[in-house]
């Protein structure tokens, strides 16, 4: 795991300005750096390394081909790279040390780039420069688990793991985009390709993209989600034989992600996917640690549920207690830690989490992405059935219903769902008002699928209200088109979040707390193998009980009494809400101001400041929307 950055281009004192850059992202790789200038000195590449595999001078980056031809600084891991040495020993490729970054560079000399990335089994973001056709290729991974930004201008371009090191540029303006700041408000993230500033862009998970003499072409796919669900042949065997499946599709992921030369452990909260990945380590590897972050407030403290699970498997397990204080002494520093404007408010725990774990060990397994491969988000139940009920109402009655809910004070809302019982399913009108009812009034006023699919990931509904001038762009996250099904509704919903949310929010989230203090992040459940397989089975087999990850949930019965982790899923987060009324007031406030907001003509103050004195008074709950916007007002005060 590294950080790596470069440029090509006519640029004064070229392996000065491209060691600085590196210098930018040393967090990422505090155990080594180097630069590589081409002889025709135009273009350099710079690597910050973290070693994990083959700790010796050997696995050293930038690193050059056996023949010479090929150059590579690359982030990340390839799994399945021993296999691959194998298999190219005997077509003749010697190797000098066990990095993978050998096997990377022997993979591509012998199959060449795209074939080779098909074969990689890993998460990566690399820069190879090919001496004989004299251009420079960057690839991100399937999933974009590892980012890569860029930038260019006339014949210069300028790459590097994270914003700082683009944007140090001297031809970047430093200019906020105004339609990627209504992205932030709406996603709380900036998806790919689109930055927060202008001019410099995201490769996107599954591109690649070639630079010749200092120009970019048009960025290509040599992978997508959509195509693995498109293409997926439907399961025809029995349910038993697909918990088999799963079972040996994740196992075999988490057991490719155990390969490392230095400490390596497991996160484990006690939910299903943590907790599955955990008794993988510990059925595979034999005893093994694992960690989990405590609370001092009872309704965000899962500990004692990890630590149930950790003593059934066996795992040396460590409680990372998190106060209140470490919370709020880190909010003002996230800034720094994100580089770019982030606003999914579980990036505290998160970075927090990561920051302890290091502490113990370099490398860490992590059960992210069960939810969206295994249909397991409450959207993914509760979607459909809103739909089916809330389309049978005429769509102006929706709208006026819509807009009647959104005026509608707290202390009346337990009326209104009283009357909306033949409509709405009774889980949903069972459930506290002050959560539930804007959630309604969404799905009243949505016009179709993809509408209301909008409207249960957008902290802002409408973004563009705020942030004068912006547009509203389509991005990965827009519902693809499709049959009006339930069924057909799930698998869309799912492909939307691998291609958008999990890409854009959660493997952010995970990539920069974890690289703030040189963590290794493997996400076994994200393995482009078993999403493919999980893309076979139908509905009935992701859903039962009116609950989704059946299968996972079955696998896991395998390895952990359902007893220890059945319960409702209680997510990864801190009393924000809270805090924005008390301990975080005095900060939140001065970042909103009508004149901090007024500065550079980029917010309108008044529908934020609106939803603040509605958030201050307890009227509603804006959290989401208003962490949106401080997290961009404290990057750029």
């Amino acid at each position: 795991m590294c950080g790596i950055a470069g440029a090509m281009g006519p640029f004064d004192d070229l392996p000065g300005m491209v060691s600085a850059m590196t210098r930018r992202v040393a967090h990422r790789g505090p155990d080594g750096h180097g630069v590589w200038v081409d002889p025709g000195g135009a273009l350099a590449l710079g690597h910050r390394r973290l070693s994990i595999q083959d700790l010796s001078p050997t696995g050293a980056q930038p690193m050059m081909s056996a023949k010479g031809r090929f150059t590579v600084v690359y982030n990340g891991e390839i799994y399945n790279a021993p296999a691959l040495r194998d298999e190219l020993r005997p077509l003749g490729h010697m190797f000098r040390g066990t990095s993978d970054t050998e096997v990377l560079l022997a993979a591509v000399a012998q199959w060449g780039l795209v074939p080779a990335l098909e074969r990689f089994v890993g998460m990566f973001a690399i820069a190879l420069w090919d001496r004989a056709e004299r251009t420079l290729t960057l690839v991100r991974d399937r999933l974009g688990i590892k980012p890569l930004y860029w930038a260019a201008a006339g014949r210069r371009f300028v790459f590097g793991s994270e914003l700082s090191t683009v944007r140090s540029a001297p031809f970047v303006s430093g200019a906020i985009s105004h339609d990627a700041a209504a992205m932030l408000l709406r996603f709380a993230c900036v998806p790919a390709p689109h930055t927060i500033l202008e001019g410099v862009h995201k490769l996107q998970p599954g591109h690649l993209m070639v630079v010749r003499d200092g120009v970019p072409e048009r960025p290509v796919a040599w992978w997508r989600v959509s195509d693995v669900f498109d293409r997926a042949e439907p399961w025809t065997g029995s349910e038993e034989e697909a918990i088999d499946a799963v079972d040996a599709a994740v196992r075999d992921a988490v057991s490719a992600r155990l390969l490392s030369d230095v400490p390596l452990g497991g996160f484990l909260s006690g939910g299903v996917d943590s907790s599955t990945v955990a008794a993988m380590m510990a059925a595979t590897a034999g005893r093994v640690r694992t960690f989990c972050i405590g609370s001092e407030d009872p309704l965000y403290d899962e500990s004692k549920h990890a630590a149930a699970v950790a003593a059934h498997l066996g795992t040396d397990h460590e409680t990372l207690v998190l106060t209140g204080a470490d919370a709020l002494a880190l909010v003002p520093r996230l800034p720094q830690v994100y580089d770019e404007p982030f606003a999914d408010s579980s990036q505290v725990p998160t970075t927090l989490l990561c920051a302890a774990t290091r502490k113990h060990v370099t490398v860490c397994l992590s059960g992210d992405g069960g939810d969206e491969v295994f249909a397991g988000y409450n959207r993914y139940v509760e979607a459909p059935r809103l739909w089916r009920r809330a389309s049978r109402v005429p769509a102006f009655a929706r709208g006026l219903g819509a807009r009647a809910l959104e005026g509608v004070p707290i202390r009346t809302w337990d009326h209104v769902f009283r009357g909306l019982g033949g409509v709405l399913p009774r889980r949903v009108t069972s459930r506290p008002a002050g959560i539930t009812v804007p959630k309604i009034a969404g799905v009243l006023g949505a016009n179709d699928q993809a509408s209301l699919y909008r409207f249960l990931t957008s902290g802002w509904v409408d973004p563009t209200s705020a942030v004068p001038g912006a547009r509203d762009r389509a991005t990965a996250w827009d519902l693809p088109p499709g049959p009006q099904d339930g069924a057909s509704f799930v698998r869309r919903m799912q492909v939307a979040d691998l291609s958008g949310y999990t890409q854009d929010d959660i493997l952010t989230k995970v990539d920069r707390a974890s690289m703030a203090t040189a963590l290794e992040v493997r996400v076994p459940l994200l393995d482009h193998r078993v999403i493919a397989l999980a893309a076979r089975f139908p509905l009935s087999l992701h859903h039962a009980d009116g609950r989704g990850k059946y299968l996972l949930r079955r696998v896991l019965d395998r390895y952990v009494p359902r007893a220890l982790v059945d319960r409702p899923k209680q997510g990864f987060g801190l009393p924000i809400t809270e805090w924005l009324r008390t301990d975080l007031r005095a900060w939140a406030e001065d970042l909103l101001t009508p004149d901090a907001l007024a500065r550079d003509g980029l917010f309108d103050p008044a529908p934020i400041r609106a939803k603040w004195a509605e958030h201050l008074s307890g009227r509603r709950s804006w959290t989401p929307a208003l962490w949106s916007v401080l997290m961009l007002q404290a990057w750029r005060a």
